[in-house]
Parts: C-alpha cells; structure tokens; sequence
C-alpha cells in the first residue's frame, strides 16, 4: 500500500508526461538494435520512460521503482516486429534480390531527446557526428516511428530537410493548420475515422447519454467533433470531465481531483464512457481508487469506449491491479490481420543471443519478469536473477500479448512499403539510369527522398493478403477493427474483434457489427447495456423535452386520440393514412369500416319509429277529414287547402326516410330536392290558409270588394307559384352544383362516413332561405288575424303552428353546423319530422278533437257564432 500511494503522489506531481516524470538534467543511454545491412531502415519507438521523484518528494526514502526506467513492455513487441519484419524481407529472394535491409531502432524519451535520437539517423555508425562523412555512415532510406503524436512533429523537423519518408503507426500529429506534409505516411486512418465509428457505434446502440473523460492534451479536436457531430445525431453529453494534465502543487488537491471525478462517473445514469486517455494510466489510477480505500464505493460496472488507440498496456508496478473492470470494452484499431510464422517467431526466438545488440531487452526483462541482471562491477549475488529461460507467452496479456497487434501490423506493412518501393526503384531501370547520368542504379546510393515517387504509387498485397496502397493524402487505404477486450482475473487478456468501420464501402455498409460476438461487462449478465437520460418512451407516447436540461432528457405524453407512434422514443406522433385510424394502444393503425346513418342503428331506428309514426297520425286525420268531408269544420277554411297540406305533410314525414338509406347518386339528388319542394308546399299552403282567412273576415264586411277574391282559385294562386320558385331554385341546383355521394374521413375516428355532399351550400341555404321566408310571411300575417272573432278561426292555431316551425328550422342552422358526420343527417331528420309535426298538431289536432269528441260543436251555428 505504502508502495502504491507513493506511484500515485508522483503521478500527481507530473506535468504532462504519460508516465511519471521524465528526467531533465541528464541524457539516457540510447537504446537501439543495430543489424548491418547494405540499407537500413531508421525506428524511432516511445518504449522507455525514465522516472524520478521531483524536489519537494525527496524526502520519500528512494526505491528502486522510483529510480530506474519505467518500460511498458507490451511495446516490445513493436520492435520485435520489426525485426521479424525485415527478418522476412531479407528471406524473399523475388523482393530485393541480393540486397540486405537492417535497422537502427532508438528510444526518443521525448523532449529535446527525441532531436538527438533523430540525428542520431544522420551519424556514422557508433558515432554521434552529424554529417560528418567519415567512417561508415548509416545508409537509411526512411524512418518508422512512433507511437507518440508530439515526437513525430518532432522528428519531422529534421526529418523534413532531408525530405526523408516517415511512416506513421501511431496517431497522425496535429498538422496546426498545416493542410499537407508531404513526407509522411501514415499506416493507420485518420482520427476522424476513429470519431466517426464511435459515433457510429453509439446510433447502432442507441447509447444517447454518455460520459466523456479526456485527456486535455490532444483533446480539444475531439471535444471539438463530439460537440459538433453528437448533437446531430441525437447523442447528449451527460458529463464531460478533463483528465487532470497541469501541475498540481498540492497532492491533496489532486487526490480531490480523483475522488470528485472517480464519483461522477460512478454516480452518472450513464452505462457508457468514452476515455481519450493516451496511455489509459489516468483511468487505471481512478478504477483503482477502491482497492486502496481512498473511497468507501466500488466503481460500478461501465461500458468503456476506449478512443486513444493505444489499447490496454500496463507497467510493472500495476501487476497486482485488477483489470476486471474493463471488462467488456470496446475499442477502435487500425485494421490488422494474423501474420503466419510471427507467434512461431517469438516463441522460438533466442532474445539474449542479440543481448549485446538490442539495447532494450535488459530493461524489458527486468520489468517484465521481475529479476535483475548482474552487474560485473559490484561483487555481489542479487536475488532474483535472469536467467533467460523465462518465457514472453507466461505474461499475462496487458503486459504482452502474443498475436500481433495493431500496431505491429502497421509496422510490418510499413517495412513492406519500403522493402517494395525500393524493389520498384531497383526494376525501373531505364528511368534510373537516365536520372544516374547513365550509370547502372545502385540503391544504397539512391536518395531518401527518391523514394516518394514511388511510395505514393505503390500497390501489393502483403503476405496475408490484404492489399496495401497509400491514398493522394499519403493515407493507408485500410478501415478500422472494432475490438472488445475481454479480461481475466489473472490480468489475462484477449481482443475480440466484433465490428468493422471500412470509409472505402458502399454507404450503409460502412459500418458491420456482430453483436451476438460482444461479451459486456459482468453486471449486464450479457444483455445490452441501455444508456439514457430517461427510459426510452413506448409505442403510443411521444417525448417532450424537460425544462433545462439536454434534449436527451424528456418526459413521455400518450399520442392525441388520433394519433399513433409505431416506433419507441419518437420526437412526436404521426396521423394515420387516409382510411385508417389508430388502434387502443395508438401504436398501429387499423382500417376504418364505412357507415352512414341507417335503420339498423339505435338512433336510426328512434327517428324511422318517429316518423312513420307521425305519418301514421297524419294519414289518420286525413281519413278522419275525408270521413267527415260534409261537417262544417271540415269545409271551413278552404277545404282543397286542407287536404293539401295534410297530404304535404305526410309526404314530409315520408321524405325523412331517404335520408336513412346509403347515399347514391339518385339518393343524394332526390333528398334536398323533394324536402325542399315539399316543405315549399305545406308551407305555402299554411300562408294561403292564413291569407284566405284575413281575406274571408274582410270579405264580410258590408260593400267589400273582398268577395270578388274568394274562391278556388285564390288557394290555387297562392300555392302553385310559391311551389313553383322554390323548384325553380331546385332546378339550377341540379344543373350548377348538384349534390353527390360522398365519404367524410374526418369527423369519426374510427368510421368513413358516407354522405351526400351538397354540391353547392349556398343553392342548400337559398332553399331554406325561402322556406324560411314563407314560414315568416305565414307567421306574420297568422299573428295578425289571431283575435279575428270566429268559433272556428284558425289564425291562433296557424299563428302557434308556424311559431315552432321557425323555431325548430332556426335552432337547425347552428345545430346543423355544429355536428359532424352522421350527426349532421340525423340533425335535419329531426328538424323535419318536428316541424312537420308541429303544423299536424297545432293545425288539426283541435279540429280532430271536436269532430271525434265534441261533435255537438261541429255545426253551422257554431260557425256564425261570435264571441260576446
């Protein structure tokens, strides 16, 4: 414990280094693996880390550990790699035929270091002399390297004057506005490709709320493309926290730091966090957090998006650390494949027979294995003493993994890149020789920045093969793996690619994803995990945004009674076609069955029972009128008029039922119009009655030219014209606008309605206008004749008639427009039945009630009768 709180203040005490703190005042040894060759191929790797405590923790006793080099010895296989690589090239007698490549591989520490490894490329051998052309000078004709961003902006300073080709398998640098650097190529995609399938991996998922934990350097393209590309695609950031990169000057601030961030990721609704963490070490420090009681709360299981393509590498000191907690990763990597005879290679490979060579395999033991090297100087038995027999394939995977990772296999298709560029000079003979001044090409004299012309056009396929060509841009025209790591108690590990993002396929197919290959983390027990603000809203509902917070957070509302959402978390609800209507969960839609108003209904059979019932009555007094044709009650008042308007008034009753049978063209037309002329008819007879009345009591009066008036035909003069306008008015109806079957999808969910358009509303509202106004000049003269003095007067009796008439045929117009549907039917149905009613109750009822009941009234002496 003592041991791990010291790693951990003199990681806080560093400014901006990935390990530890980098030694300032002295320069390292160089480590480099030197094989002689007639042309050598430059490493620069990031393998190395020298580590000491800063002033103000020189009180701390001194440790080995804190002293000496911090080796991430998962990276030795970069360098193996490269030896396997160059091991082969040299084997295959079509590819550079009796011409043998070597390497330098040196160590950059970074820094001003990484210029002096870098030079160290332009000396004689063993010798570090700059241009200094004496002795035997390295012959290279390129440079592999490195992992780190920063130090290949550094090499390419120097690197750039000699227009020496660089070949990149670590991250490309930030260019700082610079648009093209023509002497570099980079083995692995650009970051945006690995953004892109991030992105692309959380739509799949539909992962909308996710944690962000970012290294501040390097990080600000990345906030910048998360802010700008997530949004679009309805992902919002739940938290966003910078992996601390400046100097702290007080540890128990920095200890704050770490439990303030360690409980915000843990207590976010977040399941998925995204880290760009070069070396993971920030993260690995927080999830370990727990195991030394700094906090009282394990760390809950997350899904991690690991967006720093380093992969997982751990030092010595981390051992003993659980890397459970990243079970179930998922990570982007250049895309890779297994090289044949290269696992062989390292498990038969004799290392310590080049230990006098690889400068780096003392460091890389030692850290790997836990033993030391003896040294001759000091007269003493270490314990723990290697021996050489230990074994690369006994270390768990996150410190060295056996089958070859991305980025070694970069590196060996970068050794083929220019083992076949070179090879291209070496057969373009005629081109060589012209440019030699004639003389026969000699490739340890061809110059490094010759071989552009033909990196830029080389095109193979490797031993495995996938074809390797560098775009315009000098890019790897390759895609991306996506990787999920799979951990094990004993710090084992395995990559598990399930996925692939190819920029180079067709759209829609840029992205492939075997789910059913992803093992998750342990407390999802292998179902997917479900990242979001809110539970995701059901069919039926929609989402609405909650006040003062990311568009990810909402609340779920059912869709409106005519709307449905078929889909999950939809932004709003959609309308049915036409001819549909949502079902009861309103997540579906369902045919509407057609209907109109019929007799097979409740309310179709009331208004049919209604009306023949009314007819019946009528039909009834117009027996009883013909029956008792001869009293005088029958004969008063116009006798003709009478039985035309009863019989106008049984047809009225009659002519409802149209409206209960299933609109057709001939339907449609006979409906308005036959109610029209009919109601034209029973009304004009009412004001002929009221007329002849007013006229009958003038006519009496002495020396009265009123009699001159009385008779048939002044019935006959009121009636026919009055009938006759209204048809005229029916007819241009029927010839402009006539009415027609139509459906009405609207007015009922669940229903089509069938019904009869009206053509033309404004020739419908002439019709009722006139009727209207013949049922106001009835009322009116009706109500001025009321108390003419008659036993059988019947002004008081048309006065009230016609005084429901207007009322029921007034209370329509907003009744009518008020419905929907078959409602609207059912409205005029009514309004004609009542009014027709009204005029056969107020009309004839008294006089039936004296012709059957009180027949002694119904006499001539009655009838001349006045009133005292």
């Amino acid at each position: 414990m003592i041991l791990v709180l010291l790693l951990l203040l003199l990681h806080l005490s560093c400014n901006a280094q990935p390990i530890m703190c980098r030694i300032q005042d002295t320069i390292p040894i160089v480590h480099k693996c030197f094989q002689p060759g007639d042309l050598i191929i430059g490493g620069i790797t990031s393998l190395v880390f020298i580590s000491r405590v800063r002033e103000r923790f020189e009180e701390v006793p001194k440790n080995s550990a804190l002293g000496e080099p911090l080796v991430l010895i998962k990276y030795y296989q970069h360098i193996l790699t490269m030896i396997f690589a160059v091991k082969k090239t040299n084997e295959d007698l079509h590819l550079l035929p009796n011409i043998t490549l070597g390497f330098r591989i040196y160590e950059s520490y970074g820094g001003e270091y990484t210029y002096h490894a870098t030079m160290e490329l332009f000396s004689s051998q063993n010798r570090f002399i700059p241009n200094y052309n004496c002795g035997i000078l390295n012959k290279f004709k390129s440079v592999i390297g490195t992992l780190d961003p920063k130090i290949s902006i550094d090499m390419a300073d120097i690197l750039g004057i000699y227009k020496v080709p660089q070949l990149l398998y670590g991250p490309p640098p930030n260019m700082n506005g610079k648009t093209d650097i023509p002497f570099y190529y980079h083995m692995v995609p650009g970051e945006d490709l690995y953004f892109r399938g991030i992105l692309q991996l959380l739509v799949y998922f539909r992962w909308t709320w996710v944690g962000i934990l970012v290294k501040g350097d390097g990080g600000a393209k990345f906030e910048k493309l998360i802010f700008s590309w997530f949004s679009l695609h309805g992902i919002c950031i739940a938290f966003l926290e910078q992996l601390s990169t400046i100097y702290i000057s007080n540890v128990d601030d920095g200890l704050k730091w770490f439990v303030k961030t360690f409980h915000i990721f843990t207590n976010s609704k977040a399941n998925v966090m995204i880290i760009k963490d070069k070396y993971l070490l920030e993260l690995r420090w927080l999830l370990y957090l727990p195991e030394m009681e700094i906090v009282s709360i394990k760390a809950k299981d997350k899904v991690w998006i690991v967006a720093s393509q380093m992969g997982l590498a751990s030092f010595f000191y981390q051992k003993s650390w659980n890397i459970q907690v990243l079970h179930g990763a998922l990570s982007f990597a250049a895309y890779s494949n297994e090289v044949k005879g290269f696992q062989h290679f390292l498990e038969t490979r004799n290392h310590f027979s080049f230990f006098t060579q690889d400068g780096f395999i003392k460091d890389v033991w030692e850290h790997a294995f836990g033993c030391v090297f003896p040294d001759p100087s000091v007269n003493e038995d270490p314990e723990g003493i290697c021996t050489g027999k230990e074994k690369l394939e006994s270390l768990p995977g996150a410190f060295f993994e056996m089958m070859m990772t991305s980025h070694s296999y970069s590196i060996y298709n970068a050794v083929y890149a220019v083992a076949h560029a070179l090879h291209a000079i070496q057969m373009d003979q005629q081109l060589y020789t012209k440019r030699l001044s004639g003389r026969k090409p000699k490739l340890q004299d061809v110059q490094p920045w010759q071989l552009h012309f033909f990196l830029k056009r080389i095109a193979f396929n490797n031993s495995v093969g996938d074809e390797i060509s560098f775009d315009e841009k000098g890019e790897l025209v390759t895609g991306l793996d996506l990787e999920n790591w799979v951990t094990f108690p004993n710090q084992s590990f395995h990559r598990v690619k399930v996925g692939k993002m190819n920029p180079w396929a067709a759209e829609g197919q840029m992205f492939t994803i075997r789910e059913e290959a992803i093992t998750w983390p342990s407390t999802f027990n292998q179902t997917l995990p479900i990242s979001l603000c809110t539970e995701i809203c059901p069919t039926g509902n929609f989402k609405r945004k909650q006040e003062a917070k990311p568009f990810c957070c909402y609340d779920c509302h059912p869709c409106p009674k005519e709307k449905i959402s078929s889909q999950k978390d939809m932004d709003d609800c959609s309308n049915c076609p036409e001819g549909q209507y949502p079902n009861k969960n309103q997540d579906s839609c369902l045919p509407k069955r057609f209907s109109f108003l019929s007799i097979e209904e409740p309310m179709g059979i009331s208004l049919i029972i209604l009306a023949l019932f009314f007819s019946l009555c009528t039909t009834v007094v117009l027996a009883t009128f013909l029956k008792y044709h001869h009293t005088p009650i029958v004969k008063a008042n116009n006798q003709n008029l009478t039985y035309v308007l009863l019989i106008s008034l049984l047809l009225c009753f009659l002519c409802s039922l149209q409206f209960l049978v299933a609109p057709g063209n001939i339907i449609c037309l006979l409906r308005q119009i036959s109610f029209g002329i009919i109601f034209s008819v029973a009304v004009s007879s009412v004001l002929a009655k009221t007329i002849i009345v007013v006229l009958a009591f003038m006519a009496i009066k002495p020396g009265s030219r009123m009699r001159n008036w009385m008779g048939r035909g002044l019935a006959i003069s009121i009636v026919l014209p009055c009938s006759l306008i209204q048809g005229g008015i029916c007819m241009v109806w029927l010839f402009t606008f006539p009415p027609f079957p139509d459906i009405d999808t609207y007015s009922e969910i669940e229903e089509i309605i069938l019904h009869c358009n009206k053509g033309s509303s404004t020739m419908f509202y002439c019709v009722l206008g006139y009727m209207g106004f013949l049922a106001s000049a009835s009322f009116i003269v009706a109500f001025f004749s009321r108390k003419l003095p008659s036993s059988f007067n019947e002004a008081k009796c048309l006065t009230f008639s016609m005084l429901i008439f207007c009322s029921v045929w007034l209370s329509f117009i907003p009744s009518y427009l008020s419905t929907k549907g078959k409602y609207m039917v059912a409205v005029e149905i009514f309004s004609i039945i009542a009014s027709s009613a009204g005029l056969l109750v107020c009309i004839y009822f008294p006089k039936c009630y004296i012709i059957i009941l009180r027949p002694e009234l119904n006499n001539r002496e009655q009838l001349i009768k006045r009133k005292s």
